[in-house]
């Protein structure tokens, strides 16, 4: 479900606040808040296993600022990196692409230099997609393709993969298939970007960072008992690894450089460049 609020939101760190507040953000204390009229806010409080359906699709864009640490810096860390490898002639390729949050600001950026290829499995993101982009489809300048990874792979050459917060979703078993795909289907000079949620590489640290995760979102205004029906419900569905296991699948699938980025405890995001 989701509710309307009138609130701030925090241009720099995303985080949201009442209006009854002035605008200097209280979780980042940046003077950065922008008025939010019909917002909607995440309450889902899914009872069986996490699925990718209308209620979460209608707000998945808030849930994500709500719940991933530095989210607008993870973003424009993604953006701006990503960008270096960009090839003028070649595809960006955008893996689970969601509603299209990272793949948006490389339309807007390289616009008809390069062709966009989303890819994605739920249904209900998928007609998000479609609506999105539905001029640039209409030029032809974007593809939205209904793909299931562990099968099948889209078949264009692209000097920049994205693969932001969708690995994780994959039974392990079938990452490194995929993994090696992306290598196959990367120009030479070309990258893959992939940001996940991580393991603690002990029992301890994995305990400290999670504690400290799930602190977060409940400054973020989820409630204890949300974060916990979240956490159960996405057991199984959401399998993350250790930063190591990552690092490692990117190698053995041919990359010649990968370098960590961005990292807030539990979250990393890597660059894997093709030599």
């Amino acid at each position: 479900m989701y509710a309307t609020d009138r609130s701030y939101r925090c241009l720099v760190c995303g985080h949201r606040w009442p209006t009854c507040y002035d605008a200097t953000c209280p979780a980042c204390g940046m003077v950065a808040g922008a008025p939010v009229e019909t917002a909607r806010l995440d309450h889902n409080a899914p009872d069986g296993a996490w699925t990718f359906d209308g209620p979460v699709t209608d707000v998945f864009d808030e849930m994500l600022a709500r719940s991933i640490p530095q989210y607008p810096v993870m973003r424009d860390a993604v953006f701006e990196v990503g960008s270096r490898f960009v090839q003028r002639g070649t595809t960006i390729v955008d893996l689970g692409a969601s509603r299209g949050e990272s793949l948006a600001p490389f339309v807007a950026r390289f616009g008809s230099a390069n062709s966009y290829h989303a890819v994605e499995v739920s249904v209900p993101m998928l007609d998000a997609l479609q609506t999105r982009f539905a001029t640039q489809i209409e030029d032809r300048l974007v593809r939205v393709d209904a793909l299931d990874l562990r099968v099948a792979y889209p078949e264009s050459m692209a000097s920049l993969t994205l693969a932001v917060l969708a690995l994780q979703f994959v039974p392990i078993e079938h990452r490194h298939f995929i993994a090696r795909r992306i290598y196959e289907h990367t120009t030479p000079g070309g990258a893959v970007i992939l940001v996940e949620k991580v393991l603690g590489s002990t029992a301890l640290l994995h305990q400290t960072f999670r504690d400290r995760y799930h602190a977060l979102k409940t400054t973020h205004g989820y409630s204890v008992e949300e974060v916990e029906r979240k956490r159960l419900s996405l057991e199984g569905v959401l399998v993350p690894l250790t930063a190591s296991w990552n690092e490692d699948l990117l190698t053995r699938a041919g990359f010649s450089t990968v370098e960590c980025f961005w990292r807030w405890m539990n979250f990393a995001a890597w660059i894997a460049v093709r030599g």
